[in-house]
């Protein structure tokens, strides 16, 4: 039988079949191996792969501890970003360099790009996560935090499985269910694999060439613009309107530059890209500018801060100099932050989970009040705001 598309399958399927999050682990399971059975997978394929799967608590305790995306930009970037990791990013780039440099023909992605996620996901392939990969891909399907993003990545490994690529008792990874060197979901792997040392299979736990440009055509399927900038550091003029800034406004760099934005080195790029001017921790601290490629990174991580960093890091792996940090305000602590989106969702803004994390939702909202309380509209919340709130 010619196995169907796995979501076409699951919406033909009556609305009773489908698994639905939570309720007894063991039923979930049997939901899914019956779900899996009518989308045209054999019994003993089923049966094989889901042998012995188990809720483990170890995944959803990762997922509800995620701590280190409280941590302000400066804190954070230099937390991920060591002399050390800066140069084995180097000594890899040299290493593997017929590699990037078929990346850089077929795709047009920076060689930097990719050291920086090799690095910051798996520390260049050192540590790819000890999590099996099944369960947690299950587990999480199961926890009804966010089923519709992790429910088809079970299949999608069943079908890596149904292949011959994928040992659901011994393939293990990051606790979200990621796999390999850098990080891709079963979905991405089935999508975007590339088997790039030509051995006849996709390796990403073991191939540092076939997780490269993996990686690669995933961040061109994406919508990566060849030859064009993602982020550049920049200064910014007294007295710039500041509601101007955040990801959601965005300028052509000509008129970036009319309004007193300039490059700290270099030069801005084509005059009609257009950009974002972000400050991620104020107008006293650090300011990019940031362009179309680099709404991709989003497409990758959802962290404003994992994404800034890595955006970054391929920077200084490119030759870029350390940004200035200025002198920013002080922050807020995550039990102030917490409080402060408590209470900004208090005044009918949307910022998405009361995490203490400073998301984009949550930027915007800052924005908006420091807007209408007369204060500095650059979307870095301080102990000020939220003590007027």
């Amino acid at each position: 039988m010619r196995l169907l598309p796995f979501a076409l399958a699951v919406s033909l399927l009556p609305a009773a079949a489908a698994a639905q999050c939570g309720g007894g682990f063991q039923n979930f399971v049997n939901l899914l191996k019956d779900e899996a059975v009518q989308a045209g997978y054999g019994v003993t394929t089923v049966n094989a792969f889901f042998d012995g799967t188990r809720l483990d608590r170890r995944v959803l305790e990762a997922d509800r501890a995620q701590g280190v995306f409280q941590k302000p930009f400066v804190d954070f970037s230099r937390r991920l970003i060591s002399q050390s990791r800066l140069q084995r990013g180097l000594q890899m780039s040299q290493r593997h360099d017929s590699t990037f440099q078929r990346i850089e023909s077929t795709y047009g992605i920076n060689r930097g790009v990719l050291l920086a996620f090799w690095a910051f996901e798996t520390d260049y392939g050192g540590y790819q996560g000890d999590f099996n990969t099944r369960d947690a891909l299950v587990t999480l399907a199961h926890d009804c935090r966010r089923p519709e993003l992790f429910r088809p990545q079970v299949f999608s490994a069943l079908e890596m499985y149904r292949q011959g690529n994928f040992d659901p008792k011994r393939t293990t990874g990051a606790w979200a269910g990621e796999i390999g060197m850098v990080q891709m979901l079963p979905s991405d792997i089935l999508e975007h694999g590339v088997d790039a040392d030509g051995d006849g299979k996709v390796s990403l736990k073991t191939s540092a060439a076939d997780a490269l440009m993996s990686g690669a055509r995933m961040l061109s399927h994406l919508g990566w613009q060849p030859g064009q900038p993602w982020l550049q550091e920049v200064t910014i003029p007294e007295g710039l309107d500041l509601t101007l800034s955040g990801t959601a406004r965005k300028k052509t760099v000509a008129q970036w530059r009319a309004l007193g934005v300039s490059a700290r080195d270099g030069s801005l790029p084509d005059p009609s890209m257009r950009a974002s001017l972000l400050l991620p921790q104020g107008h006293k601290g650090p300011a990019f500018l940031a362009y179309p490629n680099f709404d991709v990174y989003f497409e990758w991580n959802q962290s404003f801060t994992y994404v800034l960093t890595a955006a970054y890091f391929a920077n200084r792996l490119e030759g870029a100099d350390v940004y200035k940090a200025g002198q920013p305000d002080s922050g807020l602590t995550g039990t102030q932050m917490k409080q402060l989106q408590q209470k900004l969702q208090a005044r009918g803004h949307n910022v998405g989970d009361i995490d203490g994390i400073l998301g984009a939702r949550t930027r915007l909202a800052v924005q908006k009040e420091q807007q209408r309380l007369g204060l500095p509209a650059d979307a870095w919340p301080t102990p000020a705001l939220l003590k007027k709130l």
